[in-house]
């Protein structure tokens, strides 16, 4: 009776030690029951993601979907990225809030140079020293970086100066934070496309990008979501199309219907279409 007493002992022990393992195994790499049960970024899949990606995230299982919510990832912008931060929330992908001194520890976390630096539109330097700041602060945690300019902070007069600051702003973060993730986006379009209005530049710096880091990094082509691959455009120059600007049939939810040709805000149920393509771009920079 001893023995038998001992050996249901032992049994019960070993039962209980395996389930412990195997409850550990399965909350290895971060687990939070949402994310797929797999945090972790794999190696990723550089290139560029425009309209094609639409139909490409539609595609992704929940679970794969699932996972970019636990990639502290840090988005700043100003209006066009709050359209964009909406329509992400829309498919099921909401940003927390990032302001002043904020970690970026709770995923996707996004906020407008305004808040974060006091920065407004039509300054891209400053925005990108910001930018650089906010990240290298958080180079412990943070994981994928994305800066987007606004379509104020770029025209004729400036455009090459922007490049040459941005390539250098990305390669100091590269330099201290050898293992974050970059996800690039073009320059947002306005609906003008006269030449003091600067979407002609925009898509200067827009193919600059693609060509600068589309080997190793990801590119978000808005403009090619805004502007329907080139369709809406005159003279080859690029604008963003009726149909995903906002106006009285399709405002926005932050930016209200734009009242200048001059500018280029993204309707409601236009950004929650496009705002697929750059929840695609996330997912691959670390898929």
């Amino acid at each position: 009776m001893k023995n038998i007493s001992h050996t249901i002992f032992i049994f019960i022990f070993l039962s209980l030690v395996a389930c412990n393992k195997s409850n550990i195994d399965d909350n290895e790499g971060g687990s939070d029951g949402d994310n797929g049960g797999n945090s972790q970024l794999g190696s990723g899949t550089p290139g560029v993601f425009g309209t094609q990606a639409v139909a490409a995230w539609d595609d992704v299982s929940a679970v794969e979907m699932g996972r970019i919510k636990a990639w502290n990832l840090l988005f700043l912008h100003q209006s066009v990225g709050q359209d964009l931060e909406e329509g992400c929330k829309g498919n099921g992908f909401p940003f927390d809030y990032y302001g002043p001194g904020d970690k970026t520890d709770k995923g996707l976390m996004g906020g407008i140079f305004v808040d974060v630096g006091g920065i407004a539109n039509g300054d891209p330097y400053e925005k990108m020293r910001v930018f650089k700041e906010e990240v290298i602060r958080n180079k412990d945690i943070v994981k994928i970086g994305v800066f987007k300019f606004g379509y104020a902070d770029i025209d004729d007069g400036n455009y090459l100066a922007v490049q040459t600051a941005y390539k250098a702003m990305i390669d100091e973060i590269r330099t201290k934070i050898p293992t974050i993730r970059f996800l690039h986006m073009t320059p947002p379009l306005v609906y003008s496309v006269e030449s003091y209005d600067g979407n002609a530049a925009r898509m200067k710096v827009g193919q600059w990008m693609i060509s600068t880091f589309a080997a190793r990094d990801v590119i978000f082509n808005l403009q090619a979501l805004e502007s329907n691959d080139g369709a809406c455009q005159s003279n080859g120059i690029w604008r963003i199309c009726p149909e995903n600007r906002n106006s009285a049939s399709d405002p926005s939810e932050v930016n209200g219907i734009d009242t200048s040709d001059g500018q280029g805000h993204l309707g409601k149920k236009a950004g929650q279409r496009i705002s697929k393509a750059l929840l695609m771009a996330i997912y691959s920079c670390g898929k």
